[in-house]
């Protein structure tokens, strides 16, 4: 009988949060990607499956975790499924019209507080964003992708990488926290942070939980983000 299996739950690397385009990663987003690869390839991590969403910055994020790891021959499953929220279309649902740029620390807070808010009502039912599914949807969606890993992966090291709404969502899931308890867990999810859940072949279990292992030096404590 094979043992359990641990699934590597890792949030993308900084993205370009205030540009044009937030979903590129920035250069230290691609360092801290790179960095994440090296640790494992470091400790002997090998991975038996590699899922993605199909974000860029969850392409390139996955680019610089198996650049670190010099694995070449890893070819993931990419799931739409784990792709991001639109944030700025949940925000526009509760704020319609012009807002300043998020580009002092108030309005940064700001911004989040609107997020937040609009996380809540979305999830409540009270708004539908335009061009988003609703909740309900992209709930099934993330229990869907965990229900294939724990059918197909039990005793296998998984790497999942994708962005903090979905990480957050499956370990609320496994946890089966109320929803004002995912909108926290989805603001405090740092870039290329790492969370485990053990895979047996009747649950997922929670290990770990936003951890950065590979930041833990000297030389990079400072990579820590949250953008």
């Amino acid at each position: 009988m094979r043992g359990m299996g641990t699934l590597y739950l890792v949030r993308h690397g900084q993205a370009s949060f205030g540009a044009d385009d937030y979903d590129q990663l920035s250069a230290r987003g691609q360092a801290q990607a790179v960095r994440l690869g090296e640790y494992w390839r470091e400790r002997g991590v090998r991975f038996d499956a590699v899922i993605r969403g199909g974000l860029l910055r969850h392409e390139q994020t996955l680019a610089g975790i198996l650049q670190g790891l010099q694995c070449t021959d890893c070819k993931p499953l990419v799931v739409p499924e784990l792709n991001e929220y639109d944030g700025d279309a949940l925000v526009n649902a509760v704020h319609p019209g012009a807002r300043p740029p998020a580009d002092t620390p108030e309005r940064y807070k700001q911004h989040f507080r609107l997020l937040c808010d609009a996380l809540a009502q979305w999830m409540s039912g009270t708004i539908s964003p335009q061009g988003m599914p609703d909740w309900m949807a992209f709930s099934a969606g993330v229990r869907g992708v965990l229900e294939h890993v724990r059918a197909h992966h039990v005793g296998h090291h998984v790497l999942l990488v994708s962005s903090g709404g979905p990480i957050a969502t499956a370990v609320s899931q496994v946890l089966s926290t109320p929803p004002e308890v995912m909108i926290a867990l989805n603001m405090r999810i740092r870039n290329s942070a790492v969370s485990e859940m053990s895979i047996s072949p009747k649950r997922l279990m929670l290990q770990t939980f936003n951890t950065l292992p590979h930041l833990d030096s000297d030389t990079h404590r400072d990579w820590a983000t949250y953008a």
